[in-house]
């Protein structure tokens, strides 16, 4: 097996923190340093086909949480708390469900166990449509990409996955390829009868549509224990939006 890339920080206990679709570690460095300086190693690791991890042509939640015990048992890590967003949520949930012992407390940003049809179908159109043969600057690929995708702040999301694969031409870190196909798996529901005791927090963004009241009965099924809360002023990346809520809600549940 292949071994995720991950940053670490900090020392004390272990606190993995797992990134949403086309997303990738970078986007948590800020909060990662916050918990690393009260009293956590914290590990912010790229899932496959993202970031700096490898790629593959096999992609689903039960492979992710695979990688992510596999990660966990070579940094001989134990019991570890967990922080998903998004799919990377999905990640953890099943991560925590199929394997309660290696789970101290789970926080989950904005994603419910239910199945959510594919609605990223816009955005990787957007991406499939940068050509970079004639794309020589972030900014050229900010505005290509703004004829697909109007909202500044997911460009900047999508486009810290640019590097420079050779002097002059850019790339994307994560696997376009494998992860445009992906749309159902990203979309599937929690296994119904897995459950998981320990202490849980969801918290959810106050603009955001990903979890709704009507969801409460199917969180506490899977997760007797789950609190729910909401970030104000906050939609989908709540974390980056209300990052000062964010790290207060969850820093007070993990202390």
């Amino acid at each position: 097996m292949q071994l995720l890339k991950s940053k670490i920080m900090g020392e004390g206990k272990p606190l993995l923190i797992l990134h949403g679709f086309l997303g990738m570690s970078d986007n948590w460095k800020t909060l990662g340093s916050q918990y690393a300086e009260e009293g956590f190693e914290v590990h912010l690791l790229d899932l496959r086909n993202h970031g700096r991890s490898f790629h593959s042509d096999d992609f689903s939640y039960e492979l992710m949480v695979k990688d992510v015990l596999y990660y966990i048992s070579e940094k001989n890590l134990g019991k570890v708390n967990i922080i998903g967003h998004s799919m990377g949520g999905k990640v953890a949930m099943l991560l925590a469900v199929s394997n309660p012992s290696s789970v101290e407390k789970l926080l989950i940003a904005d994603i419910a166990p239910k199945y959510y049809p594919p609605h990223h179908q816009a955005i990787i159109n957007g991406l499939q449509a940068l050509d970079f043969s004639n794309i020589s600057s972030r900014t050229e690929a900010d505005e290509a990409l703004a004829k697909h995708i109007s909202d500044w702040g997911t460009r900047q999301f999508l486009l810290k996955n640019l590097y420079w694969k050779e002097k002059e031409t850019l790339a994307f870190r994560f696997n376009l390829p494998v992860l445009s196909e992906a749309q159902e798996e990203i979309g599937e529901a929690l296994p119904s009868q897995k459950t998981f005791d320990g202490n849980t927090l969801f918290l959810r963004g106050s603009k955001s549509e990903y979890i709704s009241p009507n969801d409460n009965d199917l969180i506490l099924n899977h997760f007797p224990k789950a609190t729910i809360e909401t970030v104000d002023n906050a939609g989908h990346w709540l974390h980056a939006e209300n990052p000062k809520q964010f790290f207060s809600k969850s820093i007070s549940f993990f202390k």
